[in-house]
């Protein structure tokens, strides 16, 4: 079977736009309390485990899902955050860097 030009071409960007989708279809890893930058913020999954004494302004109404960084659905368990790029966070979770969504 010899394969002209033009099929090569249709052959590859399919090839090539297949694979892209793949990636963008792959679901994305949760950040994890031990990364890093989640531990330099003060990142927990849970919002009612942060350490109080060493984080005095956090509020008990504070969560990810209020927060002007959270990139997600209204409802969804988690969702992406514009400080840890390629990860999501927990909609429970919480980090130092909070800042209350505008109404």
């Amino acid at each position: 079977m010899k394969t002209s030009r033009r099929q090569f071409i249709i052959y590859s960007a399919a090839g090539a736009a297949t694979l892209s989708l793949n990636n963008l279809a792959q679901a994305q890893a949760m950040v994890a309390e031990t990364d890093p930058q989640a531990a330099a913020l003060g990142y927990k999954a849970d919002a009612s485990k942060v350490d109080k004494a060493k984080f005095p302004k956090f509020t008990a109404d504070q969560n990810c899902a209020n927060c002007a960084l959270y990139q997600a659905a209204k409802g969804a368990p988690a969702g992406a955050c514009s400080l840890f790029p390629g990860k999501q966070v927990a909609a429970k979770g919480w980090c130092s860097a909070h800042a209350k969504k505008a109404a």
